[in-house]
Protein backbone atom coordinates (compact mmCIF):
# COMPACT_ATOMS: atom_id res chain seq x y z
CA UNK A 1 0.00 0.00 0.00
CA UNK A 2 1.55 3.03 -0.53
CA UNK A 3 1.43 6.17 1.78
CA UNK A 4 -1.05 9.04 0.70
CA UNK A 5 1.28 12.41 -0.37
CA UNK A 6 0.01 15.43 2.66
CA UNK A 7 -2.16 17.88 0.74
CA UNK A 8 -1.00 21.74 0.99
CA UNK A 9 -3.75 24.39 1.31
CA UNK A 10 -2.27 27.75 0.94
CA UNK A 11 -4.10 31.09 1.57
CA UNK A 12 -2.99 33.71 -0.71
CA UNK A 13 -4.54 37.75 -0.17
CA UNK A 14 -3.35 40.08 -2.77
CA UNK A 15 -5.01 43.67 -2.99
CA UNK A 16 -4.27 45.33 -6.30
CA UNK A 17 -2.79 44.49 -9.31
CA UNK A 18 1.21 44.64 -8.57
CA UNK A 19 0.21 41.80 -5.93
CA UNK A 20 -2.15 39.41 -8.04
CA UNK A 21 0.64 39.78 -10.49
CA UNK A 22 3.38 38.74 -7.77
CA UNK A 23 0.63 35.93 -6.69
CA UNK A 24 0.20 34.30 -9.89
CA UNK A 25 3.43 33.73 -10.41
CA UNK A 26 4.45 32.66 -6.87
CA UNK A 27 1.38 29.99 -7.49
CA UNK A 28 3.10 28.53 -11.02
CA UNK A 29 6.09 28.07 -8.86
CA UNK A 30 4.16 26.39 -5.95
CA UNK A 31 2.35 24.07 -8.53
CA UNK A 32 5.65 23.62 -10.03
CA UNK A 33 6.90 22.11 -6.54
CA UNK A 34 4.57 20.46 -5.16
CA UNK A 35 2.02 19.86 -8.00
CA UNK A 36 -1.54 18.56 -7.20
CA UNK A 37 -0.95 18.55 -3.74
CA UNK A 38 -1.82 22.15 -3.24
CA UNK A 39 -4.82 23.62 -3.33
CA UNK A 40 -4.94 27.61 -3.17
CA UNK A 41 -7.76 30.01 -1.56
CA UNK A 42 -8.73 33.54 -0.49
CA UNK A 43 -7.98 36.77 -2.36
CA UNK A 44 -6.66 37.38 -5.67
CA UNK A 45 -6.96 39.52 -9.51
CA UNK A 46 -7.39 37.64 -12.61
CA UNK A 47 -4.18 36.85 -13.18
CA UNK A 48 -4.24 34.73 -9.55
CA UNK A 49 -7.64 33.71 -10.63
CA UNK A 50 -6.41 31.79 -13.91
CA UNK A 51 -4.15 29.86 -11.86
CA UNK A 52 -7.12 28.78 -9.78
CA UNK A 53 -7.85 31.04 -7.05
CA UNK A 54 -11.57 31.55 -6.19
CA UNK A 55 -11.04 35.36 -4.77
CA UNK A 56 -13.81 35.67 -1.98
CA UNK A 57 -14.25 39.46 -2.99
CA UNK A 58 -13.07 41.74 -5.67
CA UNK A 59 -10.08 42.95 -4.62
CA UNK A 60 -10.92 46.16 -6.66
CA UNK A 61 -12.10 46.78 -3.35
CA UNK A 62 -9.22 47.25 -1.37
CA UNK A 63 -7.32 49.58 -4.20
CA UNK A 64 -7.15 52.79 -2.20
CA UNK A 65 -4.40 54.73 -1.64
CA UNK A 66 -3.67 58.02 0.13
CA UNK A 67 -4.60 58.59 3.82
CA UNK A 68 -7.54 61.09 2.65
CA UNK A 69 -8.78 59.25 0.40
CA UNK A 70 -8.97 55.99 2.18
CA UNK A 71 -11.11 57.80 4.97
CA UNK A 72 -14.72 57.15 3.33
CA UNK A 73 -14.09 53.50 2.53
CA UNK A 74 -13.18 52.57 6.50
CA UNK A 75 -16.48 50.57 7.18
CA UNK A 76 -16.65 49.07 3.96
CA UNK A 77 -12.72 47.68 4.32
CA UNK A 78 -12.99 46.86 8.03
CA UNK A 79 -16.38 44.14 7.12
CA UNK A 80 -13.65 42.78 4.46
CA UNK A 81 -10.95 42.46 7.00
CA UNK A 82 -13.46 40.63 9.04
CA UNK A 83 -14.53 38.47 6.54
CA UNK A 84 -11.11 37.28 5.49
CA UNK A 85 -9.83 36.53 9.00
CA UNK A 86 -13.31 34.41 8.98
CA UNK A 87 -12.79 32.63 6.32
CA UNK A 88 -9.20 31.76 7.42
CA UNK A 89 -10.50 30.60 10.35
CA UNK A 90 -12.82 28.37 8.83
CA UNK A 91 -10.59 26.71 5.83
CA UNK A 92 -7.41 26.71 8.55
CA UNK A 93 -5.15 26.49 5.90
CA UNK A 94 -1.36 25.03 6.21
CA UNK A 95 0.05 28.82 5.60
CA UNK A 96 -1.02 32.07 5.21
CA UNK A 97 1.08 34.50 2.54
CA UNK A 98 0.21 38.23 1.91
CA UNK A 99 1.21 39.94 -0.42
CA UNK A 100 2.15 43.89 -0.51
CA UNK A 101 -1.38 46.17 0.37
CA UNK A 102 -0.27 46.30 4.14
CA UNK A 103 -3.19 48.57 4.90
CA UNK A 104 -5.08 45.33 4.58
CA UNK A 105 -3.19 43.14 5.06
CA UNK A 106 -1.56 43.88 8.29
CA UNK A 107 -4.84 44.16 9.75
CA UNK A 108 -5.80 40.68 8.32
CA UNK A 109 -2.33 39.67 10.09
CA UNK A 110 -2.86 41.44 13.23
CA UNK A 111 -6.51 40.27 13.79
CA UNK A 112 -5.47 36.43 12.85
CA UNK A 113 -2.92 36.14 14.94
CA UNK A 114 -5.12 36.84 17.86
CA UNK A 115 -7.10 34.23 17.38
CA UNK A 116 -4.99 31.18 15.73
CA UNK A 117 -1.06 31.11 16.27
CA UNK A 118 -0.99 28.30 15.12
CA UNK A 119 -0.68 28.49 11.34
CA UNK A 120 2.30 30.34 9.55
CA UNK A 121 1.75 33.96 8.57
CA UNK A 122 4.41 35.22 5.66
CA UNK A 123 4.33 38.66 4.06
CA UNK A 124 5.86 38.58 0.45
CA UNK A 125 7.15 42.25 -0.23
CA UNK A 126 8.67 44.31 2.82
CA UNK A 127 6.51 47.59 3.63
CA UNK A 128 8.57 50.64 2.47
CA UNK A 129 10.30 51.17 6.00
CA UNK A 130 13.54 52.59 4.31
CA UNK A 131 11.22 55.13 2.88
CA UNK A 132 9.05 56.25 5.98
CA UNK A 133 7.77 55.15 9.59
CA UNK A 134 10.66 52.84 10.46
CA UNK A 135 9.03 52.01 13.28
CA UNK A 136 6.72 49.27 11.15
CA UNK A 137 9.92 47.42 10.94
CA UNK A 138 9.34 46.72 14.79
CA UNK A 139 5.26 46.12 14.61
CA UNK A 140 4.95 43.79 12.12
CA UNK A 141 7.68 41.81 13.69
CA UNK A 142 5.14 41.14 16.56
CA UNK A 143 2.82 39.08 14.38
CA UNK A 144 4.57 38.18 11.00
CA UNK A 145 6.39 34.42 10.75
CA UNK A 146 8.72 35.19 7.67
CA UNK A 147 8.87 38.37 5.33
CA UNK A 148 10.11 37.62 1.53
CA UNK A 149 11.63 40.86 0.63
CA UNK A 150 12.14 41.76 -3.13
CA UNK A 151 15.27 44.19 -2.79
CA UNK A 152 18.70 43.60 -1.26
CA UNK A 153 19.23 46.04 0.69
CA UNK A 154 15.92 45.06 2.67
CA UNK A 155 16.78 42.43 4.91
CA UNK A 156 18.65 44.14 7.68
CA UNK A 157 15.82 46.22 8.35
CA UNK A 158 13.71 43.71 9.94
CA UNK A 159 16.41 40.98 10.70
CA UNK A 160 17.21 43.10 13.74
CA UNK A 161 13.76 42.85 14.97
CA UNK A 162 13.85 39.36 15.06
CA UNK A 163 11.97 38.85 12.19
CA UNK A 164 12.85 35.59 9.86
CA UNK A 165 13.47 37.28 6.42
CA UNK A 166 14.45 36.15 2.94
CA UNK A 167 15.17 38.14 -0.24
CA UNK A 168 14.11 36.05 -3.16
CA UNK A 169 14.66 38.97 -5.74
CA UNK A 170 11.78 40.51 -7.77
CA UNK A 171 9.81 38.31 -10.39
CA UNK A 172 9.59 41.05 -12.80
CA UNK A 173 13.38 39.53 -14.23
CA UNK A 174 12.02 36.17 -14.60
CA UNK A 175 9.27 37.28 -17.55
CA UNK A 176 11.70 37.61 -20.31
CA UNK A 177 10.70 41.20 -21.37
CA UNK A 178 14.03 42.03 -22.87
CA UNK A 179 13.36 39.30 -25.55
CA UNK A 180 9.56 39.45 -26.19
CA UNK A 181 8.93 40.57 -29.55
CA UNK A 182 5.37 40.83 -31.20
CA UNK A 183 5.59 42.19 -35.21
CA UNK A 184 1.87 42.07 -35.34
CA UNK A 185 1.14 44.35 -32.77
CA UNK A 186 0.85 47.37 -34.85
CA UNK A 187 -0.82 46.00 -37.83
CA UNK A 188 -3.46 44.32 -35.29
CA UNK A 189 -3.88 47.69 -33.61
CA UNK A 190 -3.89 49.86 -37.30
CA UNK A 191 -0.87 51.87 -36.34
CA UNK A 192 1.02 52.75 -38.91
CA UNK A 193 4.68 51.49 -39.21
CA UNK A 194 6.74 54.74 -38.71
CA UNK A 195 4.67 56.17 -36.13
CA UNK A 196 6.03 56.78 -32.43
CA UNK A 197 4.62 55.20 -29.46
CA UNK A 198 4.06 57.00 -26.47
CA UNK A 199 2.55 54.52 -23.69
CA UNK A 200 0.85 56.03 -21.11
CA UNK A 201 0.52 53.94 -17.27
CA UNK A 202 -1.83 56.16 -15.14
CA UNK A 203 -2.13 53.91 -12.48
CA UNK A 204 -4.19 50.90 -11.27
CA UNK A 205 -6.75 52.74 -8.63
CA UNK A 206 -9.38 54.99 -9.83
CA UNK A 207 -8.22 57.86 -7.86
CA UNK A 208 -4.67 57.95 -9.22
CA UNK A 209 -6.52 58.09 -12.69
CA UNK A 210 -8.34 60.26 -12.04
CA UNK A 211 -5.61 62.84 -11.16
CA UNK A 212 -2.70 61.91 -13.62
CA UNK A 213 -5.16 61.32 -16.86
CA UNK A 214 -5.91 65.04 -17.69
CA UNK A 215 -1.93 66.16 -17.17
CA UNK A 216 -1.25 63.36 -19.34
CA UNK A 217 -4.12 64.17 -21.97
CA UNK A 218 -2.46 68.33 -22.30
CA UNK A 219 0.91 67.00 -22.33
CA UNK A 220 -0.10 64.70 -25.28
CA UNK A 221 -2.20 67.26 -26.96
CA UNK A 222 1.04 69.53 -27.15
CA UNK A 223 3.32 66.94 -28.12
CA UNK A 224 1.54 66.11 -30.97
CA UNK A 225 2.01 69.79 -32.08
CA UNK A 226 5.69 68.78 -32.95
CA UNK A 227 4.74 65.46 -33.52
CA UNK A 228 1.64 65.08 -35.31
CA UNK A 229 1.65 61.15 -36.59
CA UNK A 230 2.30 60.33 -32.49
CA UNK A 231 -0.08 57.48 -31.54
CA UNK A 232 -0.58 56.56 -27.97
CA UNK A 233 -1.07 53.43 -26.36
CA UNK A 234 -3.07 52.86 -22.57
CA UNK A 235 -2.55 49.36 -20.94
CA UNK A 236 -4.64 49.12 -18.39
CA UNK A 237 -7.11 46.67 -16.67
CA UNK A 238 -10.28 45.77 -18.00
CA UNK A 239 -12.71 47.61 -15.16
CA UNK A 240 -11.12 50.41 -15.54
CA UNK A 241 -11.46 51.06 -19.58
CA UNK A 242 -14.84 52.79 -19.09
CA UNK A 243 -13.09 55.37 -17.42
CA UNK A 244 -10.15 56.44 -19.46
CA UNK A 245 -11.99 56.29 -22.16
CA UNK A 246 -14.43 58.82 -20.17
CA UNK A 247 -10.99 60.82 -18.96
CA UNK A 248 -9.06 60.44 -21.84
CA UNK A 249 -10.88 61.77 -25.03
CA UNK A 250 -7.86 62.01 -27.63
CA UNK A 251 -7.65 58.82 -30.11
CA UNK A 252 -5.58 55.98 -28.11
CA UNK A 253 -5.46 52.48 -27.84
CA UNK A 254 -6.29 50.53 -25.08
CA UNK A 255 -5.31 47.36 -24.62
CA UNK A 256 -6.42 45.27 -21.38
CA UNK A 257 -4.08 41.88 -21.97
CA UNK A 258 -0.51 41.28 -20.36
CA UNK A 259 0.83 40.05 -23.71
CA UNK A 260 -0.82 43.59 -25.40
CA UNK A 261 0.90 45.50 -22.76
CA UNK A 262 4.09 43.62 -23.10
CA UNK A 263 3.94 44.14 -26.89
CA UNK A 264 3.26 47.86 -26.41
CA UNK A 265 6.51 48.55 -24.42
CA UNK A 266 8.66 46.76 -27.19
CA UNK A 267 7.17 49.37 -29.60
CA UNK A 268 7.25 52.12 -27.36
CA UNK A 269 9.71 55.36 -27.94
CA UNK A 270 8.72 56.54 -24.65
CA UNK A 271 6.24 55.80 -21.92
CA UNK A 272 4.91 58.23 -19.42
CA UNK A 273 4.31 56.46 -16.15
CA UNK A 274 2.83 56.67 -12.24
CA UNK A 275 5.29 55.70 -10.05
CA UNK A 276 4.84 51.92 -8.90
CA UNK A 277 6.40 48.44 -9.59
CA UNK A 278 5.55 49.62 -13.89
CA UNK A 279 8.85 51.17 -13.89
CA UNK A 280 10.36 47.79 -13.04
CA UNK A 281 8.47 46.37 -16.26
CA UNK A 282 9.66 48.76 -18.69
CA UNK A 283 13.15 48.70 -17.42
CA UNK A 284 12.95 45.20 -18.12
CA UNK A 285 11.45 45.65 -21.61
CA UNK A 286 13.98 48.84 -21.95
CA UNK A 287 11.80 51.28 -22.51
CA UNK A 288 12.67 54.72 -22.04
CA UNK A 289 9.98 56.46 -19.30
CA UNK A 290 9.14 59.38 -17.40
CA UNK A 291 7.54 59.52 -14.31
CA UNK A 292 4.37 61.34 -13.09
CA UNK A 293 2.54 61.52 -9.62
CA UNK A 294 0.63 63.34 -7.89
CA UNK A 295 -1.79 62.62 -4.36
CA UNK A 296 -4.61 64.44 -2.75
CA UNK A 297 -3.20 67.58 -1.41
CA UNK A 298 -4.10 66.69 2.23
CA UNK A 299 -2.34 63.33 1.51
CA UNK A 300 0.43 65.11 -0.03
CA UNK A 301 0.90 67.58 3.57
CA UNK A 302 0.93 64.83 5.96
CA UNK A 303 3.40 62.62 4.80
CA UNK A 304 6.39 64.86 2.67
CA UNK A 305 7.75 65.16 6.26
CA UNK A 306 7.71 61.27 6.71
CA UNK A 307 9.44 60.25 3.70
CA UNK A 308 12.99 59.64 3.61
CA UNK A 309 14.61 59.07 0.23
CA UNK A 310 14.55 61.21 -2.09
CA UNK A 311 13.25 59.17 -4.97
CA UNK A 312 10.01 57.34 -5.76
CA UNK A 313 11.07 55.64 -8.57
CA UNK A 314 12.17 52.03 -7.98
CA UNK A 315 14.90 52.34 -10.82
CA UNK A 316 16.30 55.23 -9.46
CA UNK A 317 15.98 54.10 -5.69
CA UNK A 318 18.08 51.07 -6.57
CA UNK A 319 20.74 53.15 -8.14
CA UNK A 320 20.32 56.00 -6.04
CA UNK A 321 20.56 58.51 -8.63
CA UNK A 322 17.81 59.83 -11.32
CA UNK A 323 18.24 57.90 -13.78
CA UNK A 324 14.35 58.01 -14.70
CA UNK A 325 13.34 61.65 -14.71
CA UNK A 326 10.57 62.43 -11.41
CA UNK A 327 7.97 64.71 -11.98
CA UNK A 328 5.61 64.81 -8.85
CA UNK A 329 3.28 66.67 -7.14
CA UNK A 330 3.91 70.81 -8.57
CA UNK A 331 6.29 69.51 -11.07
CA UNK A 332 3.73 66.95 -12.55
CA UNK A 333 2.45 69.91 -15.47
CA UNK A 334 2.12 69.31 -19.05
CA UNK A 335 5.12 71.69 -19.67
CA UNK A 336 7.80 69.76 -17.48
CA UNK A 337 6.91 66.54 -18.47
CA UNK A 338 6.79 67.49 -22.58
CA UNK A 339 10.70 68.82 -21.85
CA UNK A 340 11.32 65.71 -20.08
CA UNK A 341 10.22 63.20 -22.81
CA UNK A 342 11.05 65.28 -25.93
CA UNK A 343 13.65 63.82 -26.25
CA UNK A 344 12.89 60.10 -26.88
CA UNK A 345 11.37 61.51 -29.73
CA UNK A 346 13.90 63.52 -31.79
CA UNK A 347 15.14 61.56 -34.71
CA UNK A 348 18.65 60.70 -34.44
CA UNK A 349 19.55 61.55 -30.50
CA UNK A 350 20.08 58.02 -29.31
CA UNK A 351 22.23 58.64 -26.99
CA UNK A 352 19.37 59.55 -23.67
CA UNK A 353 17.68 56.22 -24.94
CA UNK A 354 20.94 54.56 -24.53
CA UNK A 355 21.94 56.32 -21.21
CA UNK A 356 18.78 55.43 -19.52
CA UNK A 357 18.29 51.96 -20.64
CA UNK A 358 22.27 51.16 -20.19
CA UNK A 359 21.58 52.39 -16.14
CA UNK A 360 17.96 50.70 -15.87
CA UNK A 361 19.82 47.36 -17.09
CA UNK A 362 21.99 47.77 -14.00
CA UNK A 363 19.51 48.07 -11.37
CA UNK A 364 17.50 44.96 -12.76
CA UNK A 365 20.67 43.16 -12.43
CA UNK A 366 20.12 43.54 -8.56
CA UNK A 367 17.11 41.85 -8.12
CA UNK A 368 18.16 38.65 -9.52
CA UNK A 369 17.36 35.41 -7.20
CA UNK A 370 20.14 35.21 -4.55
CA UNK A 371 20.13 31.45 -5.53
CA UNK A 372 21.99 30.09 -8.70
CA UNK A 373 19.37 28.56 -11.66
CA UNK A 374 16.61 30.00 -9.66
CA UNK A 375 14.22 32.46 -10.44
CA UNK A 376 12.15 34.55 -7.77
CA UNK A 377 9.05 32.99 -7.99
CA UNK A 378 11.11 29.50 -6.89
CA UNK A 379 12.80 31.25 -4.11
CA UNK A 380 10.15 32.27 -2.64
CA UNK A 381 7.49 29.08 -3.34
CA UNK A 382 11.08 26.63 -1.60
CA UNK A 383 10.79 29.08 1.04
CA UNK A 384 7.16 28.31 1.60
CA UNK A 385 7.32 25.13 1.09
CA UNK A 386 10.04 24.95 3.88
CA UNK A 387 7.90 26.96 6.41
CA UNK A 388 4.97 24.43 5.93
CA UNK A 389 7.53 21.43 6.43
CA UNK A 390 7.60 20.01 2.97
CA UNK A 391 10.79 18.46 1.88
CA UNK A 392 12.06 19.39 -1.57
CA UNK A 393 14.89 17.46 -1.29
Amino acid sequence: MTKEMKKYTVFLSAGEPSGDFLGSQLMKALKGQLGDQVTFVGLGGSLMAAEGLPSLFPIEELSIMGLAEIIPHIRRIRSRIQETVKAIETIHPDIVVTIDSPGFNFRVGKALKKRITSIPLVHYVAPSVWAWRPGRARAVAQFLDHLLVLFPFEPPYFLKEGLATTFVGHPVVELGLENLNDPTFRKCHKIDASAPILTLLPGSRRGEISRLLPVFQETTVRLREKYPDLHVVIPTLPHLVAQIQKQFTLPATIVTTPLEKYAAYKESHAALVASGTVSLELAAAGVPMVIAYKINPLTHFLVRRLVKVKYACLVNLLMNQEVVPERLQDDCTPEKLIAALERFFKKGDVAARKQMTTEMKRALNMLSAPLQDTSPSQCAAQRICQIMGFSLY
